[in-house]
């Protein structure tokens, strides 16, 4: 892994990884219908308050080799976060202001360029250098919907190693989770963070949020700021 990221390579990779990403014939950014009312049922209070809240089916499950499909065309991007002076592991960026307080949350992760990027309604929000996986354990490419959220996760596979604000991607063991992210780390195929920003990206975040890993690809930012 390269000991540092250019603002230039950031901002033409891995701040702009997500410039023609996503849909997934649903919702943008969800991975999940909802759940349609019934209309035979009688209108009553009770009824009309339950159809306000419509229960969130849960994403499918899915292995590392079983990304979803994507429409390239359906996110621009409209900002992404200056990054003064070299981008070293352990650094991060975080930034909501002038951002939609609402609006699809993606997150795109580049490997070559080792940073992810965290954007809502295609304004980049937030953005770091990652650790990922190793060569016999290498990070998957493609897009994953986040399966589960838990706060205080500890691996059951890799001697209760913690791994706190998890994001579960796979079935088979791939997440992004807060980690000692140094020069020289890798993890066993999942995506490591600095642990202050892995608190934040877990608090804007929800399931069926879109993760989009890729190696290198370079992606249209002219549209942004």
């Amino acid at each position: 892994m390269a000991g540092r990221v250019s603002t230039g390579v950031k901002l033409a990779i891995g701040g702009g990884a997500a410039a023609v990403l996503l849909l997934l014939g649903l919702s943008i950014g969800r991975g999940r219908d909802l759940e349609p009312g019934r209309p035979d049922q009688p209108t009553t209070t009770r009824t009309v308050a339950k159809q306000a809240q419509p229960k969130q089916d849960q994403p499918v499950e899915r292995t590392r080799a079983q990304p979803v499909a994507v429409d390239p065309h359906a996110l621009m991007v409209k900002r992404v976060l200056p990054i003064d002076g070299p981008f070293r592991h352990g650094d991060y960026v975080w930034d909501e202001g002038g951002a939609p307080a609402t609006g699809p949350v993606i997150i795109t992760v580049d490997l070559k360029a080792q940073t992810l990027s965290v954007f809502r309604a295609g304004y980049e929000i937030g953005s770091a250098v990652i650790i990922y996986g190793a060569d016999d354990k290498p990070s998957p490419l493609g897009a994953f919907p986040i399966i589960q959220k838990d706060a205080d996760h500890y691996s059951r596979t890799y001697n209760n190693a913690p791994m706190p604000h998890t994001l579960r991607l796979t079935s088979d063991g791939v997440a992004i989770h807060g980690s000692d992210v140094q020069w020289g780390n890798a993890t066993h195929g999942c995506i490591g963070v600095p642990k202050p920003f892995a608190k934040k990206l877990f608090g804007v975040t929800k399931l069926g949020d879109l993760v989009v890993i890729t190696n290198g690809k370079r992606l249209d930012t002219s549209h942004a700021s």
